[in-house]
């Protein structure tokens, strides 16, 4: 992986990122494709706001564009969706040498992704996030994937863009839960990487201060996680650790009935797996202060309802961390250092009750 200020290279791919970059695109799409069909999926969020913006400059390069619009939220990442999308495509006569252009946050991106992977066996795709959260999670790394009612992401494939393009001055249109819910899951990857990364979130106290780090926060987050991702591509080992939070987190996602976004629930999960491996003596003392400190600055909630419920741990067994009889957890042992803790599916209960059972105090 190479890096620069506004650049990070993966193995197939760059990340750009830069304020403004919305306004220019040509500069970073002509290099890679020539003129083709391009399908822009969209939501009808983030369309109003930008498709026709994207349009124009697509048709300067002299690219035929399709607009695709899906309703915003994560009951599109369906089959529902999939299939309009691909009926679409395949009436517009997209062939495999045409492209998909991603505009919106990570629902659109994890959708649009996956079409782009089994259209045709697989097109080309840019991805344009528009919300912090997509920005540094969910377009890098070559993830795509629909949810089920068994769980989130349950069907999906690794398929990598052929560019990222990021341009932070999108997030300044989010509505202030959304912005928040980003940044909790920069505060997981900060968690995991410590040093400098931990010292530029001591700097967010509140959530316009996350507009004010943008470019620092986004850039960090994206170069941890392109490290990561460069060395287990396929998530068979070290990618789990980005997984930090996500094991209680998607369980509370899926059972919470739509009252918790993402990276609140991520923020909740850190909170109390930090606090579960503290009680046992595993985590450094005072590390879930550190982390809960930081989450609560900007509003970030620290419970949820269905901590310990039965539905809660039903949801928990769906986990994608799941090898025979025993679950991953992963945990920090303190701030930048983080580990796997196999725990038998049996245990599950026994070893959360406790912690569960009691309050994360609001640090």
């Amino acid at each position: 992986m190479s890096e620069e200020k506004n650049e990070i290279t993966l193995k197939n791919y760059q990340v750009k990122i830069q304020d403004g970059l919305l306004q220019h695109l040509a500069e970073f799409i002509k290099p890679l494709w020539q003129p083709k069909k391009i399908a822009v999926i969209t939501d009808d969020n983030v369309g109003p706001l930008y498709v026709d913006k994207v349009e124009a400059q697509l048709i300067e390069m002299g690219h035929r564009v399709v607009i695709l619009t899906v309703p915003a939220g994560e009951t599109s990442k369906s089959w529902e969706q999939v299939q309009v999308l691909i009926d679409s495509l395949a009436q517009n006569n997209f062939v495999r040498s045409d492209g998909i252009v991603a505009l919106g946050g990570g629902v659109v991106g994890d959708l649009a992704g996956f079409v782009a992977s089994i259209y045709m066996r697989g097109i080309s795709l840019i991805q344009i996030p528009t919300s912090l959260l997509a920005q540094v999670d969910s377009s890098v790394g070559g993830k795509t994937a629909i949810d089920l009612n068994a769980g989130k992401n349950m069907v999906g494939s690794f398929y990598q863009p052929n560019l990222v393009l990021i341009d932070p001055s999108t997030i300044q249109t989010l509505p202030k839960r959304m912005l928040v819910e980003g940044y909790g899951e920069i505060v997981k990857c900060a968690a995991l990487v410590g040093g400098s990364f931990w010292e530029i979130v001591q700097k967010v106290h509140q959530p316009a201060d996350i507009i004010l780090q943008a470019e620092s926060l986004i850039h960090a987050s994206i170069a941890f996680k392109a490290s990561v991702v460069m060395r287990d591509e396929k998530e068979n080992g070290l990618r789990k650790l980005l997984n930090f939070g996500h094991t209680l987190g998607h369980a509370l996602e899926l059972i919470e009935d739509g009252q918790l976004m993402h990276g609140e629930a991520v923020a909740v999960g850190m909170a109390y797996i930090t606090a579960a491996f503290e009680k046992k003596g595993m985590t450094a003392a005072g590390t879930t202060a550190e982390i809960t400190a930081r989450l609560a600055q900007v509003g970030l909630p620290l419970v949820a309802n269905q901590l310990g419920s039965a539905a809660f741990y039903r949801a928990m067994l769906h986990d994608k961390k799941i090898k025979g009889d025993q679950i991953i957890l992963v945990y920090i042992k303190k701030i930048g250092e983080p580990a796997f803790y196999p725990l038998k599916i049996t245990e599950l209960k026994k070893w959360f009750e406790p912690i569960l059972n009691s309050q994360i105090e609001d640090n």
